[in-house]
């Protein structure tokens, strides 16, 4: 039997010309952050043209158990750490909670 586990499709516009240096600053401070807090990556793509970057993450448990894990992560030194200095690069974003297809 499968472990349960809730994903959540992250979506961010990101400001003009910022793609790059957000990916690299995702990639090298907040990942590594999520991972440790317990969040898994489901997967990660840009979206040149629109300037665009979506990702899905996931954890153990249903849509509650994300949630109060997300609501610790949002309140954590950890988090804190990661985007302290950095600036903001999102124009804008949607976070929906997504099942599988089949």
């Amino acid at each position: 039997m499968s472990e349960e586990r809730t994903v959540q499709l992250r979506r961010y516009r990101i400001v003009d010309g910022e793609l790059d240096a957000f990916v690299a600053w995702w990639r090298t401070r907040l990942l590594p952050a999520r991972e440790a807090f317990g969040f898994r990556l489901e997967s990660a793509l840009v979206v040149p043209e629109t300037q665009e970057f979506v990702w899905a993450v996931s954890t153990a448990g249903d849509e509650a158990a994300f949630r109060r894990l997300d609501a610790a992560w949002t309140a954590s030194p950890e988090r804190a750490a990661a985007f302290e200095g950095v600036p903001q690069r999102v124009a804008g974003m949607d976070l929906r909670i997504a099942v599988p297809a089949a």
